[in-house]
């Protein structure tokens, strides 16, 4: 991860948390090559629409923040490469207090959509959508009393449903004969994996040009039965990367499958955060003198170039800011550690750490 990208990330999470008293807050969303002079024809038009708002205190919020953005695109020759999105709104919460602020960003890839609005919250999906991981994996993990459905994002897993099954143990219903009590059995059986078929592919087939491929696990052997079976399509079947065997069917299972599919999902940041964290592990354990923790002490590694990889607890970030320029003048490279796994919680305890180029 790079600095624009973490500034973004938090940018994003900021924005969140404003609320305007009424649509006062305005979000434009401008795509790559569009023309300037059109977008400020139509910021002036707004303008003086916005002269008929019948409230007085929203009328002037709204056109000072148009003013506000006019004066901004005024100012710049032309739209950057990617796009432009513009956020600016009275943000204060206080009665009788104005506080307008802008926001202006280029996009990290190109901006295809134009989307202009005045809310009482700012539209961050949009944006939110360009810095999502652009692959996912899925996951599965079942037996005949359970099973969970999850998706891998960048360093999210996320869990999409755990269902109990209507599968019945192995203790005989009384009056019946064994066979036919086995044939139930198979019957029902056949139900639930139809049943979570149907329920993968309601999941998996909205993302599949971002599905990469699909781990699945269990700790029995009817995982092998839903991959071999004819349940799943032709498209999904072909998308399975690997069966693991696994002490569970719920959140711990898809945990667990993670932990066994390291080698498949080597590449992804979710087995990168936890390699890193094992290492600045290793390192303090060992006592190499490579890693150091705690803000001041990384600051001041940084200052002299030590710093190889800065990681930061997801709980921390905010804390960081003032150690952007630093990181970039230095090439460190930054890795948010979340607590979506055992390493990333033990973390969470340094709340900053970094591994070392050379002892200091």
């Amino acid at each position: 991860m790079d600095v624009k990208e973490l500034e973004l990330q938090m940018l994003i999470e900021e924005l969140s948390n404003y609320n305007g008293r009424a649509t006062e807050l305005i979000s434009y969303y401008i795509p790559a090559g569009y023309d300037l002079a059109k977008i400020l024809d139509h910021l002036n038009y707004e303008y003086s629409t916005a002269q008929n708002i019948k409230d007085k205190n929203t009328r002037q919020h709204v056109m000072d923040a148009l003013a506000k953005i006019i004066n901004y695109l005024k100012g710049l020759k032309k739209l950057p490469d990617n796009g432009l999105v513009v956020f600016c709104g009275n943000i204060s919460n206080r009665p009788g207090e104005v506080d307008i602020r802008l926001w202006a960003i280029e996009p990290p890839d190109k901006l295809n959509i134009r989307l202009y609005r005045c809310d009482s919250r700012f539209v961050l999906d949009p944006l939110k959508e360009l810095i999502l991981p652009k692959q996912i994996y899925g996951l599965i993990v079942l037996d005949r009393g359970e099973a969970s459905i999850g998706v891998l994002k960048g360093n999210q897993l996320i869990v999409l449903e755990n269902k109990q099954s209507w599968v019945p143990g192995k203790i005989r219903a009384g009056g019946q004969s064994s066979v036919r009590f086995q044939r139930l059995i198979e019957q029902d059986v056949h139900l639930w994996l139809k049943y979570l078929a149907d329920e993968v592919r309601n999941y998996f087939e909205k993302d599949l040009d971002k599905l990469v491929g699909i781990l699945v696990g269990g700790p029995g052997l009817l995982k092998e039965q839903f991959v071999n079976g004819d349940y799943l399509p032709y498209h999904l079947k072909q998308k399975i990367l690997a069966v693991y065997d696994t002490a569970y069917s719920n959140e711990h299972g898809l945990k667990e499958l993670l932990e066994r599919a390291k080698d498949v999902l080597k590449k992804t940041e979710y087995v990168k955060e936890i390699e890193l964290a094992k290492l600045f592990f290793e390192h303090l354990g060992k006592g190499t003198g490579l890693v150091i923790y705690g803000f001041d002490d990384v600051k001041r590694a940084l200052e002299i170039g030590a710093v190889d990889t800065i990681l930061i607890s997801e709980d921390y970030k905010d804390k960081t800011k003032e150690l952007f320029e630093l990181i970039e003048q230095t090439n460190a490279k930054v890795e948010i550690i979340s607590k979506n796994h055992p390493e990333g919680e033990q973390f969470s305890n340094f709340k900053i750490g970094a591994i070392l180029r050379f002892k200091i």
